[in-house]
This record gives structure tokens, sequence and C-alpha cells, in this order.
């Protein structure tokens, strides 16, 4: 069958890998060359710190890409272009000199995103050049699951169903992307040999290889072998930070190093066999879709709360704010739970999922604090930011999203931190100078007897914190914070 293009050019971005990949797989079958292209954009890496974790994990990750690359092509000189500027100026000039008839990439659903790839569509359609495009991130996306009167979902449930009842094989089937492996072009020359060095384009190391995490398809494939043998426990486990529970996959699937595709077609597969724990991943996989689908059908909540009617809340500001916003950044509530989650989150770019919601509802509903301010810090700071599942997130926490917790529940840092951490086994790990209190203490220091502080070497306000807080007074004053939500909900 002849083929629709001469020359194509396969844009990577979140998707760093070459096995089930959509948009190399049409480019692939569409074109009789493909050249690969790689843009370290400039618009996204200017305004991060120098030494980035997730720049470092994408540059390892490119430099299996680069090398499966070659090996799929069989073609020494096929590979990577690799480039360093800004993509929305990169591409189209790119495309011109390789003298292609058709750009090809994968979805991306941020709002920065979708600008960037319109300004992309629009400079290629000056020069003649098609831009096509192709879900991969993803098992449903936009509008592909809507409720019976034809409108995105808001509540997470009845989308969940929805869902699992569109879940056909169709779904997730693999894009046989070796079949075509032929079609790659030798990279090149004049667009140079390798993947550039952290140093070349202004980073630097980061603790990344002390924290061993694996990188590329090779790392993603381990990590998701190793969860296998724990995904039907993953229901009894997944809650407890010092138990070794979760798929430690979102870095993965954050860049595309694995494919959502046999992750959720080996969970559907577990779970029809009756397991629970896979049940519960897959419900976990189909989260991270709907916070994607509000982002892409309700972009306000990108700056705003979903549920407006929560902008009107007023939070704490000015000098106090910041500090109390401080003192959580850097793991000096008092709180033993929330001060080692924040400490997991500054040493390794992680933080349990539980921990999540405990540090955000923390924030939020015991120190007052914008959920934006958190939402910020966590962009800043995880390996597998994620704006949809981030905001999501933060929005739940907050009460003011989509399916949030009522604004009336409000996490016991003390009590989650007595019930998902019970031996302090977790806090001990990131909290060392709390390591000799015994359990029945760890958890509210406060309120430890004086010999027992005496014999752990643990001096309030010196080596740890008092409370920044009283949890009881403070619930109180977030109830009458929120009382602006109540009233406007009676009244509308």
């Amino acid at each position: 069958m002849a083929k629709e293009f001469n020359t194509g050019l396969m844009w990577f971005r979140r998707d760093l890998r070459t096995d089930d990949n959509a948009a190399l797989y049409h480019a692939l079958k569409s074109c009789k060359t493909v050249h690969c292209v790689f843009i370290f954009d400039k618009e996204i890496l200017d305004s991060l710190p120098r030494s980035d974790r997730r720049v470092e994990f994408i540059r390892a990750s490119l430099v299996e890409l680069d090398g499966s690359i070659r090996l799929l092509a069989k073609k020494e000189q096929a590979g990577l272009i690799v480039r360093h500027a800004w993509a929305s100026d990169e591409i189209p000039k790119l495309a011109q000199d390789l003298a292609v008839q058709a750009v090809f990439t994968n979805h991306d659903y941020e709002p920065l995103a979708v600008h960037r790839d319109a300004l992309v569509l629009g400079k290629l359609a000056d020069s003649g050049i098609a831009f096509h495009t192709f879900k991969d991130h993803v098992i449903f996306e936009r509008t592909e699951v809507l409720t019976q009167m034809g409108k995105p979902y808001g509540v997470f449930t009845p989308y969940k169903n929805a869902c699992l009842k569109k879940l056909t094989p169709f779904y997730l089937k693999p894009y046989p992307v070796e079949k075509y492996m032929g079609a790659l072009a030798e990279r090149p020359v004049v667009h140079g040999l390798s993947v550039p060095t952290l140093a070349e384009i202004d980073f630097e190391a980061t603790n990344l290889a002390k924290l061993k995490i694996p990188t590329g398809m090779t790392g993603g494939r381990a990590l998701f072998e190793d969860f296998f043998d724990r995904m039907d426990d993953y229901h009894a486990t997944r809650d407890f930070p010092a138990v070794k529970g979760p798929s430690y996959l979102g870095v993965h699937l954050r860049f595309g190093t694995v494919s959502i595709r046999k992750l959720a077609a080996t969970a559907h597969q577990r779970t029809l066999v009756g397991s629970q724990g896979a049940a519960v991943w897959l419900s976990e996989l189909i989260w991270r879709d709907f916070y994607f689908q509000i982002l892409s059908n309700f972009p306000h909540a990108a700056t705003g709360a979903f549920k407006p009617e929560y902008d009107a809340i007023k939070w704490e500001h000015g000098a106090q704010a910041e500090k109390l916003f401080k003192a959580w950044c850097e793991g000096r509530t008092g709180y033993p739970l929330v001060d080692a989650a924040m400490a997991q989150i500054n040493q390794t770019g992680y933080m349990h999922n539980r921990l999540r919601m405990v540090v955000a509802s923390f924030l939020v509903k015991d120190l007052g604090i914008d959920w934006r301010w958190g939402e910020r810090y966590f962009a800043d700071q995880l390996n597998d930011f994620d704006q949809s599942a981030n905001n999501g997130g933060w929005q739940w926490a907050s009460s003011s999203g989509c399916d949030a917790q009522p604004y009336f529940r409000i996490f016991n840092p003390t009590s989650q931190s007595e019930k998902f951490d019970a031996e302090g086994k977790f806090i001990r790990k990131y909290l060392p100078q709390l390591s000799k209190l015994p359990n029945a203490t760890i958890h509210e220091p406060w309120n430890a007897k004086p010999v027992d502080l005496q014999a752990a070497n643990v001096v309030l306000g010196v080596n740890y914190p008092h409370p920044i807080v009283d949890h009881a007074q403070a619930r109180e004053k977030t109830l009458l914070r929120y009382a602006v939500v109540k009233k406007s909900l009676k009244t509308s």
C-alpha cells in the first residue's frame, strides 16, 4: 500500500518510549521515512531551578530512547534529534529544514501545551505542512466519556462506571510499532549524534541516581513487573507509607516511559478474575483520566475553584500566613506525620498518596492557606507533577473541586498518623530526631511525658518544633471560614 507522505517528523514529548506509541505508529505507517525529535523546551525549562530531578529523568530516558530507535531501525545513524529551544519555533523550523510533509505527536492537555500546539499548527499550516496529533497518554480523553445528556462528568463514581462499561479490548489494544520500524530515517549528521549532557542545557546533576529512581523504558518496565507481584494486595497496602504498597510508576506515567494501555489492560484482566487490589488500582488509573478530562472540559479549574462559590473564601494572608506556609514547606509544623511527609517530598520529589491528602488538608484547613499555594509548591517539587492531577488533588482537599470531600471533613493529623503509621516507622525514617520516642507518643510529642522526651533526646522548640497551630481550634476556625460557602449553597 502506498504511503501518504514521503517524509514525516515524530515529535516526542511526554511519551518517551518506542513501544505502543500512538503517534510513532501513525507516523511510521503513514510515511516512507520518519525523523524523530525531542525538544528541551525553553518555555518550560527556563523557569525551573538549575537542579531539577525531572530534567535529569528526561535526559536519562532520552539516552535509552535514542538507543532504542537505533536498535529497532537497524541503522547505526538513526536516532533522536535533540534540541534545546522554544518548541513553538523549533518544530516548524526543523520540519522545513528536513522537508517533511507532516509532523506527528501525541496530545498534551495542559493549557500551556494546548497554546503551544496551536502556535505550531498555525506555523506548519503556513508552510503547507500537516500536523497530526493522537491520544496516547490516557485511556479515555476529553469528550469520549459523557453523561446521557451529552455533557462531561463532574462526579467521579458515575464517570468510573461509564469508563468500565466502555472499557473494551479495543481501547486497550497496543499499537504494533515494531512492524513499521524500517521507516525510521537516519539522523542527518548536521543535527548532532548524541543526547546533550545536563550541562549543555544549563542544568546540574541531582540526587536522582542516589535515590535509585529507575529511568526510561527499562526502568518503567522493571517497576511494573515488581508491582505486578504486589498488585493483588494493593487495596490493603496502599494507605500505609511505611509499607511497599504503591506502584511507584507516577513519574513514568508522567513522561510516558510506560504505556497506560498496558497498565490498564493488566489491571483490567486481574480485576476480571477477582483481584480486589487490581480493581482499586484500575480505579486510580481512571481517577487520572478523570482529572485530565476535567482540565480539558472545565479550563477555569486551572486557575480558580471548580465550584466558583469557593472562590469567595477569605484565606489567611500577610506576614503570618507566609510564616506558616514556610514552616509547612520546610516540615516544621510540629505535627510529625505532616513534617515527615514534607521531608519526603523535599528530599526525594515523591510523596505517598495518603500523605498528599494529609498535608494538603493541613495546609488548607489547619493553617487556612489558599490551596493554590500548596499546588504551586507541589508543582515545583514533585517528580511526577501533572497539572491535572495536582490541581484535582488540591481542589479535592480544599473541597472546591469536582467530587471533592465535604468542606466540613477535616483530617486530624494525629489520628491519621496513628491509623496509617501506627508504629511510627515512616516518621522515624524522615524525622530521625524523633526516632527514640515510643510509639505511644511519637504521633504527638507535645503530649509526651518529660521523662520520655528526655530519654529520646527531644527538646521541643529546639530540635523539634512545638505545634504551630492547635488542630481543634483550627477546625472551628475553618468551619467559620467555609461558612460563606455554606451560605452561598443555601441561597443558590
